[in-house]
């Protein structure tokens, strides 16, 4: 049997990087405010606003902070209500909490998306802000979440850590919103090992998120274009220290220019196997939106007529053994995306049966964009041998 791809490891970074980084490791200036001005991350924000076409971006320690430095420079009461999605990462409720807000959790379809008549029936119950989740690149009706929002003039906030590239009627995912949140973690589109970045066009917002990042006594002057803000909101905002500092700016950067082509190479990658999941009567690959154009780095399928939690186990044990990594993300030990094991939550957990029923046949693989087309088909392969050795009947008359 061939050997299943390395779907783990990122790309090597940019060689480009090597000789910024072997300067700041000989100067010794990691710190972001130690030079008066063009410090690695202050080109960053600027060639990442640049990027998104925003007239601000704050760059911080990770897509976390951003959320949390979103939600707080938003000025929301303490105990305010924040609408999120039932299926995201344990780090969305967890930056609610932190910001002293508490989240709601909105119902998500077979699709991966909101439920939007769930949605805007939850929207009326003294809603102060709303945090919509990507996950795992996937929009939802982006159109309909804004227009819902903007009636109530109600805030928005995009987790967009997973969307990066992603598209909504031509538009960056991101953009939309309020205030956009991005994520450089290991696993994301661009690799820092950690670190985050928002963007917003809100000068009061981009201020607020600036101070309270960490820009303590007067470094707020080092960022562009905010001084009347940053004058009414000097001393009045605590620090919460979630700068970003020199070195993994300086991994960001060279990044940037390989943000196109890994876009482009991550969706030919997931529609390829995409096809070949949804030829297997076993497997459904939900579309995009018609708005949509995906920038993804996994893929994410339903299993078809699986009717036990143990048939669906079983499937994620076969295909393990054939090398591919899957987690049904509901019937994963203690997975951080499933709404029930996030305990932290005070109240009664909610009843969201669509969001369960959802997440306990919803199966998640990375397909990294650096994939070729024949570990492409041995992943594909893979999934389909398992889904057969499950379910004992013979589809590859049905695939390809």
């Amino acid at each position: 049997m061939p050997l299943a791809p390395n779907v783990h490891d990122a790309e090597p970074i940019p060689e480009a990087a090597r000789a910024e980084i072997d300067r700041l490791l000989q100067s010794g200036d990691l710190f972001r405010y130690n030079a008066a001005a063009d410090a690695p991350v202050t080109l960053l924000e600027r060639e990442f606003a640049t990027l998104m076409g925003t007239r601000f971006a704050v760059a911080v320690s990770s897509c976390s902070a951003a959320l949390f430095l979103s939600l707080k420079a938003l000025d929301l009461p303490r105990g305010a209500r924040v609408l999120i999605p039932a299926f995201t990462f344990a780090a969305v409720p967890s930056a609610v909490i932190h910001a002293d807000c508490q989240p709601v959790l909105v119902e998500v379809g077979a699709n991966y998306r909101i439920d939007i008549d769930d949605f805007a029936a939850k929207l009326d119950t003294g809603i102060a802000a709303v945090l919509i989740s990507h996950m795992r690149g996937h929009t939802s009706d982006m159109d309909a979440i804004l227009a819902l929002c903007a009636e109530r003039q109600i805030p928005v906030i995009e987790d967009a850590a997973h969307s990066l590239g992603t598209l909504w009627h031509g538009r960056r995912i991101g953009t939309l919103g309020a205030i956009g949140c991005f994520s450089f973690q290991s696993y994301k589109l661009v690799n820092a090992g950690e670190g985050g970045m928002l963007v917003t066009d809100d000068p009061d917002l981009a201020a607020r998120a600036v101070i309270m990042s960490g820009a303590y006594e007067h470094n707020w002057k080092k960022h562009d274009g905010l001084l009347n803000s940053f004058a009414r909101w000097q001393n009045r905002l605590p620090l919460y220290n979630m700068r970003m500092q020199n070195l993994s700016a300086a991994v960001i950067r060279p990044q940037l220019p390989e943000i196109d082509r890994r876009v482009r190479d991550g969706r030919a990658n997931h529609d390829h196997v995409a096809v070949r999941l949804n030829a297997c009567p076993w497997f459904d690959v939900p579309p995009p939106l018609p708005p949509e154009t995906r920038a993804p780095d996994s893929i994410q399928f339903n299993l078809v007529g699986f009717e036990s939690d143990a048939e669906a186990v079983a499937f994620q044990n076969e295909a393990a053994a054939r090398g591919v990594s899957v987690q049904v993300f509901g019937l994963s030990r203690d997975n951080a995306r499933a709404f029930w094991n996030w305990q932290f939550i005070e109240g009664p957990l909610p009843d969201l049966p669509g969001t369960r029923a959802m997440l306990m046949r919803a199966c998640d693989t990375r397909l990294p964009a650096k994939l070729t087309r024949v570990e492409l088909d041995l992943i594909a392969d893979a999934l389909v041998a398992a889904a057969e050795a499950v379910k004992g009947i013979e589809t590859r008359a049905y695939g390809t």
